[in-house]
């Protein structure tokens, strides 16, 4: 515990718990239907997601803390916002709509799938991986899709009156579902490290065992 929080006093770091607090606010305004300010709370959100990682390379802030803090804020935040949106669009009365709100149970499984591997992988003193390519890419698509959607997106969009416009179904659609397939990208490209380091875990275990 005194390495994770050692150099954690950083801007980066402080960074993701204003996004961690954030949520709760973002959660609050979607669902009593303050969705610009929702909007705007997910932007600024994602925003200072993109800048985080470079301020820490940057500025040479890079801390355990951040590389646990950061991911949590990534995690917190996708998942609120597939809940939300999961109870928007089974509420729709568009049927396309309505049928396209399952699929937000892609990123709720795979949320809830790498938590819970990311917390057997602490509890056995692994160190979870940090994101690569893919990992980073399915996060800025799904908040620039998910900014698009509840900015315009059909019945849930919260400036559709005021722009007196909304996203196409089908448009809806290759969004949702481009975000779902870039989810499902990222967690297989998790796999490989993850297998590894349980095997090296687990050999390390059994060699000193048979030494005993």
């Amino acid at each position: 515990m005194k390495d994770l929080f050692k150099g954690s006093l950083t801007i980066p770091n402080l960074i993701s718990v204003i996004r961690i607090l954030l949520i709760p606010v973002f959660g609050y305004l979607f669902y009593n239907d303050e969705k610009i300010l929702a909007v705007v709370i997910l932007a600024v959100s994602g925003l200072t997601d993109m800048f985080d990682g470079k301020i820490a390379r940057k500025f040479n802030q890079i801390s355990a803390l951040g590389k646990v803090l950061d991911p949590v804020a990534d995690k917190l935040t996708q998942i609120t916002i597939a809940v939300m949106l999961f109870i928007d669009f089974k509420t729709a009365s568009n049927p396309i709509i309505n049928a396209l709100g399952w699929v937000f149970l892609v990123f709720l499984i795979k949320e809830a799938v790498m938590i819970v591997g990311g917390l057997i992988m602490l509890l056995l003193n692994i160190r979870p991986g940090a994101a690569e390519f893919w990992g980073k890419a399915a996060t800025v698509v799904f908040y620039v899709g998910m900014v698009i959607i509840i900015a315009v997106g059909p019945e849930v969009g919260a400036l559709n009156d005021i722009l007196g416009f909304q996203l196409p179904n089908v448009i809806t659609g290759i969004i949702v579902v481009l975000c779902a397939i870039m989810t499902i990208a990222a967690f297989a490209s998790y796999m490989p490290e993850t297998f590894r380091q349980f095997k090296e875990y687990f050999d390390n275990k059994k060699a000193a065992k048979n030494n005993k």
